[in-house]
């Protein structure tokens, strides 16, 4: 198992492509998931040739033990802390020598051809900069994998759960696409980290990801950047991807998670301010209000029924409200990233 010490890491503008792709794989505290991610990965290798480059974002597990003692063929990049998706993925891309590079989620399993999918759409499709896949879960059932850039709109449709209410409704249901033929080819805004598929050639003109993103939105930018380069982001329907989602969020302990347990609600939270000031400016402070308000209302009206559900809405807003007003002083209304690990 070839590792990289931290000090060793320099970045490298011109490289000789030697692989077919360069796979990156970022694992904080996800043994058990992460063996399976490298097995399935073996699995739907095809012939091609794979450069497999994981980042240990400084695990107490016992994942480096286990990369050592399965995964010889792995090049391990370990770190002493979490550095955050963008840092360990941007340590990674310095080191990646594929023609393609390949970004995948410590609990996403890879479908039989998926690899061979994606680059055959790459090498038929030169205007495309990132491309993506259709996420299911272990259950088959479809996740998001195409979406709408955030705006107040879109925010304020999943907000108030009208974008749920109304799925099939072309203009409420933009933020997550539900409107679309899931089966169906598209160019889309953004597609999730779990899977993406990126041109060098791309990379090297946007730049790495921006680290300011500890988690979450890191992706949403990096696919702002390569669309205002005029490259298309695909998502293709053919390229399948298995998605457990969360497992690295549930390793981190006493922080407030979302009502599915997978979101690290403060991070989510820091990382929109950041999003909205880096590319809406004053909307920052927009998207604030209203989300405050939203909670505001939900809470006074949930406060003191009877009702557990609804009781525990109210104590759902009155945690967001808190966490807004948090995040919003911790980024200075999304000017400054906190220092890492958050």
């Amino acid at each position: 198992m070839p590792v990289v010490a931290s000090q060793e890491l320099q970045p490298q503008e011109k490289q000789k492509r030697l692989h077919d792709l360069s796979v990156i794989v970022v694992s904080y505290n996800t043994c058990d998931v992460l063996r399976s991610c490298l097995r399935h990965l073996r699995e739907c290798a095809d012939g091609l040739s794979l450069e497999i480059i994981v980042v240990d974002n400084g695990s107490r597990d016992h994942s480096l033990e286990m990369l050592e003692n399965e995964y010889p063929e792995a090049l391990v990049i370990p770190s002493d802390v979490n550095l955050g998706f963008a840092a360990a993925n941007n340590r990674a891309l310095q080191f990646a020598r594929g023609r393609y590079f390949v970004l995948l989620n410590s609990d996403a399993f890879l479908r039989p051809g998926a690899l061979r999918r994606a680059i055959d759409h790459m090498e038929s499709e030169p205007e495309v900069g990132l491309g993506g896949g259709r996420l299911i879960s272990q259950e088959n059932s479809w996740q998001p994998s195409a979406r709408a850039f955030p705006s107040l709109w879109n925010d304020f449709l999943s907000l108030t759960g009208l974008a749920t209410r109304f799925p099939r409704s072309r203009f409420f249901g933009r933020p997550d696409r539900t409107w679309a033929d899931p089966m169906e080819a598209a160019e889309v805004d953004w597609v999730p980290g779990a899977f993406s598929i990126i041109r060098p050639e791309v990379l090297a003109q946007t730049g790495l990801f921006d680290e300011a993103f500890f988690l979450y939105c890191e992706e949403v930018d990096l696919c702002r950047r390569i669309k205002a380069l005029h490259y298309k982001v695909r998502y293709w329907p053919d390229v399948v991807i298995v998605h457990l989602g969360g497992e690295s969020a549930r390793s981190v302990r006493q922080a407030a998670r979302s009502r599915s347990g997978s979101q690290l609600m403060l991070w989510s939270i820091r990382s929109r301010f950041l999003y909205y000031r880096k590319h809406h400016g004053a909307a920052a402070h927009l998207i604030r209000i209203v989300e405050l308000y939203w909670h505001g209302l939900r809470l006074v009206r949930n406060r003191f029924s009877r009702h557990e559900e609804r009781r525990r809405k109210a104590a759902e807003s009155r945690t967001v409200i808190q966490l807004l007003g948090r995040a919003w002083t911790e980024t200075r209304g999304g000017r400054i990233s906190p220092t890492r690990p958050w």
